[in-house]
């Protein structure tokens, strides 16, 4: 009788002991849930656009009519034209400079319209010898149900 009364009070302890554990994870992760204050227009360009940095990350930095070939579709008709015609030139139009960064962060999201985003585009630098950072403003505007790099600016 001993027995089953001891296996009693141990399961006992043990569910307690499981819920005092359980309680404070719960609690803490219901709490730490933030919901997304970010425009949904700002949300869907956001993604657009740090695909867009990636795969430009990813290939040639320097502007030549191959590499802006390969990013046409990223990039509004006009822009390709401009970019185009401006010719070969070591500095990239997406970055503003010829020390190409090494790596992209997209920043804060300006709505315009529900058609036309403004994002602050973080540019980092880390080596040996420094750690810097630079901002410039690339546009995005959806046309045909896809989000298009119109305009970056320093």
């Amino acid at each position: 009788m001993k027995l089953a009364v001891g296996n009693w009070r141990l399961a006992g302890v043990l569910r307690i002991g499981v819920f005092c554990c359980l309680l404070p994870i719960t609690c803490t992760q219901l709490s730490c849930s933030l919901p997304n204050l970010e425009d949904p227009v700002c949300s869907e360009a956001r993604t657009a656009v740090k695909h867009i940095y990636s795969f430009h990350f990813g290939g040639e930095m320097k502007t030549t009519a191959a590499s802006l070939k390969a990013q046409e579709q990223y990039m509004t008709p006009e822009l390709y034209q401009q970019l185009l015609a401006a010719g070969d030139t070591a500095v990239d139009y997406f970055t503003g400079t010829d020390d190409y960064p090494k790596a992209f962060r997209a920043g804060t999201c300006t709505k315009v319209s529900d058609d036309h985003t403004i994002f602050q585009i973080v540019l980092l630098w880390r080596d040996d010898n420094r750690s810097m950072q630079k901002e410039v403003k690339a546009e995005a505007v959806k046309k045909d149900g896809h989000w298009l790099i119109s305009k970056v600016t320093n």
